[in-house]
């Protein structure tokens, strides 16, 4: 189920030329990050909102988009980068700056967090030019083609991959992308979609991924087990050679996805990995799911798929085919809420809903392709996985004790001059603020604690700068309650350690006076 995140897109009275020479880049008011909201693993940890809440800029080439990382206050200060044309080697150059570190072959996303890069208009592709995340959290990519981005030959970038991401990645959601090459190896391209060197907490959804000899892998090799939890769902592989994914460690959630002609192999789970296979559908393919090309082992659970003229390798010492009767050998526990479309139905949901420019359509469980929510900010009354704020008059403190006092806190970031630990001291003169215009903080107990209702307490005379936020149960990534404004939120009662608030939209500063806490 696509969740609500960002703040609602608006129409921008002012622009300003940043740019001319290498690229128009419009500045625009506070508004949306990407259309709907992130999915799967990118939920958890704390969830995904890229650059919801802070500035958004059009760009038309690739120094454009480099200028924008780098012209901001702090490498964590929200963006918002609406792409529009074609970047390429000839339009991308390295941009200087504290907030940044960027190159001239590739889009860099590096040592960074809270950005959102957005295809708009007339649509965006990446032409021979790979986006590269590496030490980065909370990126969302939505709405873009990265083609033919080569290892080998020339020109070179981004090690042939289409999206690759590196060293201590958290949070990353990539959505309604296309990533395309037009070969294998041999002809210079490598994989379209890599994760490695401790990269967790991805989604790719929506997205066409076709005509490589390697689609993607988790881990770089048999000993690069520190990846995982990643989703996969309503992708569309095709003319893939092998790596549907491969798999190395580590846990994934792969769903709803279509298949076709898996030339040599398709989900390679090896070294230890595990894989939750729900109602994909694979077609004219070989050896869709197993362990491949090593003697270590890997797992899978699965349920709902169909094999549709799909062929099989003779087990052997390194060639472990999970058919041609498919069983568990594992089992995965999901962590989120999510809603499968039965696999006969896949192959059309996916053909309407996945690659760039389509519209970014979305699937509800229901075999029907559905519009992206058009205000992002209000939670689906009819969608009980997303939990409706508590009608209690915000200017009503709840009654009891407030279970903050003397707990502990932390959070995602901290602005100068401010303490995570103030949202839980008591006064209401001291403050939290995130280093941006969103962010998270937490209160945390040293053994389980009943918690039912919350109250956020703004500092006087800075109130109303909290706009969405949500409340998160830090150790399963549950949802407990969202909505707009500080004030008070109840949700059914949950024993928990550690107790999150995620702003997710505001109107400048928020500054958090209490984060208070309460079992009834």
């Amino acid at each position: 189920m696509r969740r609500p995140v960002a703040l609602r897109l608006q129409a921008a009275l002012g622009t300003l030329a940043l740019a001319a020479a290498t690229g128009v880049v419009l500045a625009m008011p506070e508004a949306a990050a990407a259309a709907g909201g992130a999915t799967g693993y990118a939920t958890q940890n704390g969830g995904t909102t890229g650059g919801a809440g802070g500035q958004t800029v059009r760009a038309t080439t690739g120094t454009a988009i480099h200028q924008a990382l780098c012209g901001r206050a702090d490498s964590a200060t929200p963006i918002t980068i609406e792409v529009e044309g074609t970047i390429n080697h000839g339009n991308t150059s390295k941009v200087s700056g504290d907030s940044c570190s960027t190159a001239a072959d590739k889009i860099e996303l590096k040592q960074i967090s809270n950005v959102t890069i957005v295809g708009v208009g007339s649509g965006a592709v990446f032409d021979q030019l790979g986006i590269h995340i590496r030490e980065s959290s909370n990126i969302i990519i939505q709405n873009v083609t990265v083609r033919n981005v080569r290892k080998s030959g020339s020109p070179t970038s981004n090690g042939g991959d289409a999206i690759g991401m590196e060293s201590g990645v958290r949070n990353v959601w990539v959505d309604h992308t296309t990533l395309e090459a037009s070969g294998g190896e041999s002809a210079g391209f490598d994989g379209l979609f890599d994760m490695k060197d401790n990269t967790q907490y991805v989604t790719l959804s929506y997205s066409v991924l076709r005509n490589s000899g390697r689609g993607g892998l988790i881990g770089s090799s048999e000993s690069d087990r520190s990846n995982g939890y990643v989703t996969f769902h309503h992708n569309k592989y095709e003319n893939i050679d092998s790596r549907s994914p491969l798999l190395r460690g580590g846990t994934s959630h792969i769903y709803n996805n279509h298949y076709a002609s898996l030339n040599e192999s398709g989900i390679n789970s090896r070294a230890g990995a595990k894989a939750k296979v729900d109602s994909n559908y694979f077609e004219d393919s070989k050896d869709v799911l197993g362990t491949f090309y090593t003697d270590q082992a890997g797992y899978w659970q699965v349920a709902g798929n169909i094999f549709d003229n799909v062929t099989w390798s003779e087990p052997g010492d390194d060639t472990n085919p999970a058919g041609p009767d498919p069983r568990s050998n594992t089992t995965v526990s999901i962590p989120y809420s999510y809603a499968l479309d039965d696999a006969s139905c896949v192959p059309a949901v996916v053909a309407a809903t996945a690659g760039a420019n389509k519209g970014l359509k979305v699937s509800d469980g229901s075999c029907a392709p559905q519009n992206p929510d058009p205000t992002p900010t209000d939670p689906d009354p009819t969608d009980p996985t997303e939990p409706s704020p508590d009608p209690t008059d915000p200017t009503d403190p709840p009654s009891g004790t407030n279970l903050s006092l003397g707990a502990g806190a932390d959070g995602s970031s901290k602005a100068s001059g401010t303490s995570y630990g103030n949202v839980r001291d008591g006064d209401p003169a001291t403050h939290w603020s995130p280093a941006g215009t969103t962010g998270s903080v937490s209160v945390k107990w040293p053994s389980p604690t009943t918690v039912s209702k919350v109250r956020v307490r703004e500092v006087a005379g800075s109130e109303g700068a909290i706009r969405s936020y949500r409340l998160v149960d830090h150790g399963t990534g549950r949802v407990l309650a969202t909505g707009t404004g500080a004030g008070v939120a109840g949700f059914p009662a949950v024993s928990l350690t550690k107790l999150t608030l995620e702003i997710t939209g505001a109107s400048g500063t928020p500054k958090v006076a209490e984060f208070e806490t309460y079992a009834g």
